[in-house]
Parts: C-alpha cells; structure tokens; sequence
C-alpha cells in the first residue's frame, strides 16, 4: 500500500520496538518494522521519518543512500533558559542560559533540573551549585541527567517514590501492573519495598502523579494506564545502583519476575513470537538472578528452542529474539559464558551463539565462539558434538572466503562423525565436504560424496531417498552447475514437501531456489517460442516466492542465493534495473558480513549484466576483480564461469 503513491510516513518513538543497549543494541525486536524499513531504505515512493533515542542499526548500512541519519541537537541556551522557566524555575536571564549551557542543554537534564529546584530549593537556579559532580560517569552520555538523579536519590532516601524508581531499574521496558505486583507481594524485599508494599491505592496514586511531576516517571499512557515507565537514562542510573548496593535485593527482584513470567504463557508451549514474549523476559530475569541453568534447562531448552526442534529460529525465523535470549546466558558476549553453567552448557550457548550470529551475517563475529566451542567438545572428547561443531565451521569459513581452511574442518568433521557412528552426522558432514569440493572446483569428488551421504540418509530414513533440507539445496547447486536441472525439478520437488509438512522456513525458501534456477536453465536452453515464455514466467514465480521466503528466514547469510539467482533472471528478460537492484542489496549483505565468496559471486553476475546492458568497460572491471578473488580463495567452481564470461567480452 505504502508504495502505490508518493507518501510520508511517520513512525514516532520506536524505541520501545528496539533492543536496549548490549549485543543487539538498536535493532529491531519487531520483525514486522525491521522488514518494513528494509524495504522502505532499498525501494521507496516517499519519505520515512523515524523518531527513536536509539540509533536505527537495521538500515545503518544504507546512510551514504537512502537513509539519512540526523542527531536532534541539544536545546539552545535560549531554549534551555525558556524551559527552565516552564518548570518554576527563577532567576535572571543570564543565569538561566549559564544554566542551559552548563547541562549543555540536554533536554532530560534540565527537565530534571528545573524539576528539582522548583521542588527542592523554591526555584532558585543559584543553587544548582549543591547538585554534586559524579568524576566515575563524567566522560559517559547523559551525565548531567546522573547528576540530577544522583540528588534525588539523597533527597527522596527511604521513601516509597524511591523504592520505585529502584523498581523501574529492573525492566528494560514499560512495567506491566502484574509484574509490579509480583515484586510487591509479601514478604517484603528489604531495602526495595518495605516503604512501598502497604501504601493504599490512594498513596500509590499520589506516590506516581509526584514522581510524574519531577520528570523521573513517564506520563501515564491513556492505552495502558497501569502500566509503568521512565527515560531509559533514568533506568539505567537506578538499576546499576540497585545492582551495586543492595545485590541481594537485586537478586530476589529478579528472580520474583522469573517466575511471573515464565507462568504468565497460556500454553507451556507457546506457539507466536507474542506469545512467547513472556519467556524471553523469564530469560532475562532468571539469568539477572543468577539461575541460568535451571532458566536454560527449563525455560530456553523446553520451551523456547523445545530441545532439538529450534522452534522459534525454523518455524518464525527469529534469529533476533534467539540471538538476544542466548546473550543472556554470557558474562561477555560472545566471548565468555556464565561461570553458573555446567561446562555442557557452555559449549552450547557459545555454539548457538555462533549459529546467530551467523544467520544474522556478522561471520566474523559468529567464528570466536564457534571455535571456542570446538575446543571445548574436543577437550571432552565427544566426537559427535566436535563433528557438529566442525562442520558448523567449514560452513562459516566457506562463505568468508577461506577455502582451504573450510576444507580442513569438513574433513575433521567427516572423521569425527565416523567416530561417533551417528548415522545423522555420518550423512551431515559428507554433505558439508562434498559443498566444500564443490566450491573448490572438483565436481566428480563432491558428487561422489554427496551420493555417499545419500546412501547413508536411505540407511536411517528409508522413507525420504533424496537428500533434503539445506544438505540437499547443496546437492542440487552441484547438479545445477553441471546442467542436470530437469534432475533438480524432480528431487526438489518432492523435498519442498517434507519442508512444507514440517514448516522450515529456510528448507522451503531454498527448494524454491533451486526450482526457480531449473526452469531458468530450461528457459534458457529453449531460446525462443512458447515453452521458453511459460519456463521464464515459472522461473520468475519461483524466485520471487524464494527471495520472499528467505527473507522471512531471517538468514542473511543465505539471502544472497536468491538474490543473485532472480537478478539472472531479470537479466535473462531484460529487465536491467530490477538485476542491479537485488545484485546491490547481495552486494550490501556480503560486504557486511565479509561474506568474500559472495562477493566473488557479486562481481561476476554483475559482469554479466554490465555485458547485457553493452557496457564493456565496467563488464571487464567486474571480470577482473571476480577473477582476482576467486584464484585469492581457491573458489574453483568459478573458473569456467570466469573464462566464459572473458570470452564473451573479447567476442564484442
């Protein structure tokens, strides 16, 4: 709808659909507006203006194009003077801007300022010399609105409106009333609502308008008017305070939210991201208290990954949401996992972490954990765990370019399956060597293994004879580059269907790559008439619907296949500008997530379109550069394409 007409849309204070500062700080939580303003930064007909207090890092990528970063300057000292005077503040003009200038006109600060001279010293703006300098925080953002807090803290010592602002540092979003009441239930936590667990509803009424007055609590929002919030600088200063003064406190808060939480899902086993909402906070919480391993065995293993299922990442693509819950269970992402979980844990969180942050493309990023993770499987000496983990690296390494050393972890890996004899594994690391040999260029090996890890598929699953899942995309890739696409009709085929019955979103999304380039290869081999238009029209379907499907993924790092698969299709019909744009957006993921095999990739589809459109010139400048990296990274596969492609330019 938003791109039918010329528009401008207007998305205020997003903030709260945005994770707080940590791993993904600035992201979007909510997958539906990630999508949108992705979209909206690639193609737009209008004009998108976001208001946030967060940085916007889902299109940051796209500030030298589309997207235009602007930071709201601080009050002037004109305006600052003006506001302080709105809040009861007196004094002469001069001193007034003194003022302004001296908070270097932060909005919050001096809306806290004004607050509290007005309160505490009649309005007089001389006595903001007696609000103390804090020398730990001076070089932080927000200082001075610390400072200001820093004097309520004196002021309001051992009262309920305290308690309340420590309660607000427990949440790092709005505070719904049933988990408030959750903290204030008997008995009380001692020295965070013993002032404030008895109040009548009267006095809590009284407590809240006070602290709304003084700036420190949000307005109440007409929509959810029990429901709690402040400045994210005010919950950050209480809650650090909180952490550090009174940890027992601290501690027994959070473990209160745990169990709300983790109760409030209707279902144990709930089926929507909003309705698993819920569990994600338990996560939170319960780590916050120190649980992590009854929150992993209980809450992340059971109910949120349910075992080996991986729910929330096949079934809704949510590799956000999964990333954030694991980062929990770390005392310094993504290095270092909490010192409260058993060394199998461990290895796990430091393996799933690895697996986000590669489907999120941040490769560079997923291989520290990712090896730290070998290390530790291979120091327990489970030869099932360090084939997974092998192979989980051949993977990560084959997309960054490095060849050879992908190639060293998919041997591993095939050895230690052996090892292990897990039929599962025995099929998943062949499947993992014969993608590596197929990009290193020798074809009949891969091919020799995949029909290996085939034959050990029909062994244990007799009922499904063709490989499938990502395993089988792979093979078809082979099959693909030696023209056996009527081959990958017919297996694709039929594996979309075991994907469809169990609703892998990725699994569905890649068999529709791999029918899409079939019919495009058909297409291709019939040059004119009937057949050639319904193959092309098939192709296009096809991979559309993929490009679609992986987006709802959320695999960036599978992404770019489709892309460079639809962009040879518009190629192929002519339609130019639509081939830039998807070659653009693959070109975008993979320079991000250093992803160099794709890269390669890029250059060359990009060589062919230069060619299409006449352009020799800058036909020749891809050449080069995808001819440079692929004999840099040993990606064999490409050489014959390279060779043609260099044909093509020299026949004109």
């Amino acid at each position: 709808m938003i791109r039918q007409q010329k528009n401008l849309l207007v998305l205020d204070g997003l903030e709260p659909l945005q994770y707080p500062p940590g791993p993904l700080h600035g992201q979007f939580k909510d997958q539906g507006v990630q999508a949108l303003l992705k979209q909206l930064a690639g193609d737009s007909n209008g004009l998108c203006i976001v208001t946030t207090r967060l940085h916007v890092t889902d299109v940051a990528h796209k500030t030298k194009s589309s997207v235009q970063a602007v930071d709201l300057e601080n009050l002037s000292a004109e305006a600052g003077a003006q506001l302080l005077k709105s809040l009861g503040v007196i004094g002469r003009e001069p001193e007034l801007r003194a003022a302004s200038k001296e908070y270097e006109g932060h909005a919050l600060a001096l809306n806290l300022l004004g607050s509290y001279l007005a309160t505490v010293h009649e309005g007089e703006v001389r006595k903001r010399d007696l609000i103390p300098h804090l020398i730990e925080r001076e070089a932080q953002p927000g200082y001075h609105a610390y400072r200001v807090m820093a004097s309520y803290e004196l002021w309001l010592a051992a009262t309920p409106e305290l308690e309340i602002l420590f309660l607000m540092g427990l949440f790092d979003r709005p505070a719904a009333k049933g988990a408030i009441d959750a903290l204030l239930a008997p008995p009380a936590i001692v020295g965070l609502t013993s002032n404030v667990q008895n109040l009548s509803f009267d006095k809590w009424q009284f407590t809240l308008k006070r602290l709304r007055e003084l700036r420190l609590l949000a307005e109440k929002d007409a929509s959810r008017p029990d429901t709690l919030d402040c400045h994210p600088l005010v919950r950050e200063h209480f809650s650090e305070k909180l952490r550090s003064q009174n940890p027992d406190a601290w501690k027994e808060a959070h473990s209160r939210l745990y169990e709300y939480h983790k109760k409030l899902p209707a279902k144990e086993l709930p089926d929507t991201l909003e309705e698993m909402e819920p569990l994600f906070a338990a996560v939170v919480h319960g780590c916050q208290a120190g649980r992590h391993q009854e929150v992993n065995d209980e809450i992340f293993f059971k109910r949120i990954k349910r075992e080996s299922e991986y729910y929330v990442i096949h079934k809704h693509g949510a590799f956000g949401s999964f990333l954030a819950v694991v980062s929990n269970f770390f005392e310094n992402p993504w290095h270092e996992p909490s010192a409260k979980l058993n060394e199998e844990t461990r290895a796990g969180v430091l393996s799933q972490a690895g697996f986000g942050l590669q489907a999120l493309g941040r490769l560079r990023e997923a291989a520290q954990p990712m090896q730290a993770c070998l290390e530790m499987y291979k120091k327990n000496g489970n030869p099932k765990n360090v084939a997974i983990a092998t192979g989980n690296l051949s993977e990560l390494y084959l997309t960054l370019g490095e060849v050879k050393h992908a190639m060293h972890h998919a041997l591993q890996g095939v050895e230690y399956a052996d090892k292990s004899k897990d039929v599962e594994e025995r099929e998943e690391n062949r499947a993992t060597l014969a993608h590596a040999l197929h990009q290193a260029g020798k074809l009949p090996e891969a091919n020799t293994v995949f029909l290996e890890a085939e034959a050990i598929q029909k062994e244990y699953q007799a009922s499904y004879p063709l490989l499938y899942s990502v395993r089988g995309f792979k093979f078809c890739d082979l099959l693909l580059s030696q023209g056996q696409y009527q081959d990958v009709q017919k297996r694709a085929s039929q594996t979309i269907e075991i994907a469809e019955q169990n609703h892998w979103l990725l699994d569905i999304a890649l068999d529709k790559v791999s029918i899409g380039r079939a019919f495009l290869l058909l297409a291709l081999s019939n040059a004119e008439g009937q057949a050639s238009r319904q193959y092309f029209d098939e192709a296009r379907d096809y991979l559309q619907l993929a490009v679609t499907g992986l987006r709802k993924a959320g695999t960036q790092d599978h992404l770019p296949r489709g892309l460079f698969a639809r962009a040879a299709c518009y190629r192929a019909q002519n339609e130019f500008a639509l081939a830039a744009a998807d070659l653009e957006e693959a070109r975008e993921i993979a320079e991000r997530g250093e992803m160099k095999l794709f890269l390669a990739d890029y250059h060359l589809e990009a060589g062919r379109l230069a060619l299409a459109e006449g352009k020799r010139e800058k036909a020749n400048e891809h050449l080069e550069a995808a001819a440079k990296m692929i004999e840099q990274m040993g990606y064999g596969r490409r050489k014959p394409e390279v060779e043609e492609l260099e044909r093509q330019i020299k026949s004109i």
